[in-house]
């Protein structure tokens, strides 16, 4: 079992939701925190709580999808703890919108958000991974990226993505003992669906019912560390409706099809 003390964890989206719960979480660990998102006063409110002191916590704000400046974020961090061990690809934003309705520049910004980032950063991180023999990737994706449902086809599709590119780089990264944990929360209780991108671009605005209801950020993130700690290599957090979706589909394609195609959003 892997043991997180002095190790140095990259945490993308790290100002809130399950980015902030895994922060807190790693701190309790005795972790290394680098802390990435867009606003750096959140990010210096996260820093505070965790309780780490200022040598054990880099701020490092960025737009992730300014991909030029994936290799230089990765230097800077090099440069304060010569070493990246853990990687946590969280960013990300989801989408409430019929394909009819949604602006192509809707999907590219959910590609750019939810796949191309997450593929950038790996590949700034990946060349010091590779030098220290050794790494792990903790990939957010979600149950959206096993299943397709109304109303999130860019954000189903972006998920999607991450799975192959990751399951290759599982692969790849092998000999040189590179890890990688692909995560698939369902409901879990954030902001997502406030945030989410409408047709246009624009907010969705509202809180989905399910996820309000949905698990804990800071349950989540416990069970995140406990698969990271076993290398586990694929695992799916939520409720049981969720979890389940995702077996039917392996095993009764056509059950899962007809009740997605019935589960309208509220």
């Amino acid at each position: 079992m892997e043991n997180f003390k002095d190790k140095v964890v990259w945490i993308t989206g790290a100002s809130s939701g399950i980015g902030e719960a895994l922060a807190m979480a790693f701190a309790k660990e005795g972790a290394k925190l680098v802390l990435t998102a867009r606003r750096q006063d959140e990010l210096e409110r996260v820093k505070k709580s965790t309780g780490l002191p200022d040598g054990s916590v880099l701020i490092l704000p960025m737009d992730v999808t300014e991909f030029e400046n994936a290799e230089s974020a990765a230097t800077q961090v090099i440069s304060r703890f010569e070493r990246i061990d853990i990687m946590v690809h969280n960013a990300g934003v989801s989408q409430r919108s019929y394909i009819r309705d949604t602006s192509l520049e809707v999907y590219q910004q959910l590609m750019n958000v939810d796949f191309f980032s997450t593929v950038a950063l790996t590949k700034a991180v990946l060349p010091y991974m590779m030098q220290q023999k050794s790494g792990h990737f903790i990939v957010m994706s979600s149950v959206a990226g096993k299943i397709g449902t109304i109303m999130r086809s860019g954000y189903n599709a972006a998920k999607h993505a991450l799975h192959g590119f990751f399951d290759s780089l599982r692969a790849e990264g092998y000999p040189d003992n590179i890890k990688v944990t692909t995560i698939c929360p369902g409901y879990i209780r954030t902001n997502i669906s406030v945030n989410a991108l409408n047709e246009s671009g624009g907010k969705f605005g509202k809180m989905d019912s399910n996820q309000e209801n949905g698990i804990p950020a800071d349950e989540c993130a416990q069970r995140i560390l406990k698969a990271v700690a076993n290398d586990k290599k694929e695992i799916y957090i939520g409720g049981f409706q969720e979890v389940a979706a995702i077996y039917i589909k392996r095993f009764l394609p056509n059950l899962l099809f007809d009740q997605v195609r019935k589960n309208i959003p509220e």
